[in-house]
């Protein structure tokens, strides 16, 4: 389970797993990524905290959802997740709060709730989507989903299917928190 307090262990051991599965070099994920091997580097010691456009940059080049990329080994396969034992993880650059609800299985869905706090932005690169489909559906609030060049305006209820990968960014232009629920779908 990710550490709602420190997640940077977790994340330095499930970044140093998948580069040696894969017999990659921090040189290999930096090109894959666009990631700096010096800070690549850094998130593995857990001398830094990522943001969540990093790990976006880092999930897309490893072809790992978020949620697989924030996961502790042993809490996948499980397949009842408690409230109380969901994965949470914060984007320390924007206080985004992103909760794994479901469990992860090798079931080709994954449900994650959100948290956008108010007036705050977070992008993420189109190689974040390249394996995957996604539905986003606003329970409270509002969010600006930027597209590529389109800006969908969401409110509570709406609902959202993602289009081909493109460059995107979830923005909160009100004044109270905005949560909604990400269903991601394997392609």
């Amino acid at each position: 389970m990710v550490d709602q307090h420190d997640p940077t262990p977790v994340i330095a051991r499930r970044l140093r797993a998948e580069r040696d599965q894969r017999q990659w070099t921090l040189d290999d994920l930096a090109r894959h990524s666009g990631v700096s091997k010096a800070m690549l580097s850094k998130l593995e010691r857990g001398a830094a905290s990522p943001t969540a456009a990093l790990l976006g940059r880092i999930s897309g080049a490893l072809g790992l959802t978020l949620s697989s990329l924030l996961a502790e080994p042993a809490a996948v396969g499980a397949r009842l997740v408690r409230a109380a034992e969901q994965p949470q993880w914060t984007d320390p650059e924007t206080g985004y709060l992103r909760r794994q609800v479901s469990p992860l299985t090798d079931m080709p869905v994954q449900l994650v709730q959100v948290t956008l706090p108010a007036g705050q932005l977070v992008r993420f690169p189109a190689s974040a989507y390249t394996f995957i489909r996604q539905l986003v559906w606003v329970l409270d609030g509002q969010l600006e989903f930027e597209e590529g060049r389109q800006v969908h305006r969401l409110h509570a209820g709406d609902c959202l299917e993602l289009g081909p990968p493109n460059d995107c960014a979830f923005r909160n232009p009100g004044r109270k928190d905005c949560r909604y629920l990400v269903v991601v779908a394997r392609r």
